[in-house]
């Protein structure tokens, strides 16, 4: 059976057929892929037949995999699995992943484990739309602006109401982490520019924290225009990739106490670069532990 490409809507997302995640690819299908990520920027594989080492193996097609948080443990048995539970976290708000190093993951893969019988969508948002359907004064003010992303914030959840979640929280803001991005982010590959912010950037450098605030606002609604969205609805042994280097992603918390599941594999990125050519900087903590930092990751 041949790789076929289906669009899910005309800006993100993308569903591939065709391809046994079983077995070793050929240097053409990962080429295939790769070219299907800088378009689509997230592409989705129905009823795979992967367990955590499978995930993992996967994951190794596009680079060397990351530890699964600076600071979360694995799931159990694993290194680079982190479990994404409704018992412990809801990443209800805009993000992408890990942004609070200084090489952030190049792609994300997730899997579904236990899905919801209404509800728990995945948002992907195309950043580089974003980037594009900004007029040209805030695109020319976006190029020139540093911007500072910490773990200090609970992105997850405001109501932290049970005790893993407590716990959950606790753990994920115990080591600290800063590091200085640039607003606009140029992908290695493709050369497109994006908007890199998202819910761990919390001061731009230079300005106030309600200057900050008010800029990243109006930023961040570029992002989250809805035909920059795909409303991924989940369903049993489901894989979903995405570029973590040009978009964001939602976990909607809307399927009341249904138990939720999905595993992520992250894979290491390289350091971003801004439109001046400047690259990120490490501010606060030492994170070699969780990832190395390729100088592209292809």
């Amino acid at each position: 059976m041949s790789l076929s490409i289906r669009k899910l809507t005309g800006r993100v997302g993308a569903v591939v057929e065709g391809v046994d995640l079983t077995v070793p690819p050929d240097p053409s299908t990962v080429t295939a892929l790769r070219d299907a990520l800088n378009e689509h920027k997230a592409i989705v594989f129905d009823d795979v037949d992967l367990d955590n080492a499978g995930q993992e193996r996967v994951a190794r097609w596009f680079g060397e995999l990351t530890t699964a948080h600076p600071n979360v443990p694995a799931a159990d048995g694993t290194t680079h699995v982190l479990a994404v539970d409704s018992e412990t976290s809801k990443a209800d708000e805009w993000h992408t992943d890990v942004t609070f190093v200084v090489n952030p993951p190049q792609l994300t893969t997730l899997r579904s484990i236990v899905t919801t019988p209404y509800g728990g969508e995945t948002l992907v948002a195309n950043a580089g739309a974003a980037y594009r359907d900004l007029p040209e004064p805030l695109r020319s003010l976006a190029d020139s602006l540093r911007v500072v992303h910490t773990n200090q914030y609970d992105y997850a959840r405001p109501d932290a109401t049970t005790q893993q979640r407590q716990e959950y929280d606790r753990i994920f803001v115990a080591t600290p982490y800063e590091a200085e991005h640039p607003v606009v982010r140029v992908h290695p590959l493709t050369g497109e520019r994006g908007l890199f912010i998202g819910g761990f950037a919390k001061r731009i450098v230079g300005l106030s924290s309600s200057e900050s605030a008010d800029l990243l606002r109006i930023f961040q609604s570029y992002v989250t225009r809805p035909e920059n969205i795909l409303r991924w609805t989940w369903s049993p042994n489901q894989l979903l990739i995405f570029d973590n280097r040009i978009t964001q992603h939602y976990g909607v918390d809307n399927y009341d106490d249904h138990p939720r599941r999905l595993n992520r594999v992250t894979v290491a990125g390289d350091t971003p670069v801004g439109a001046d050519g400047r690259r990120s900087e490490q501010l606060v903590g030492d994170a070699s532990h969780y990832s190395g930092a390729p100088a592209v990751a292809a």
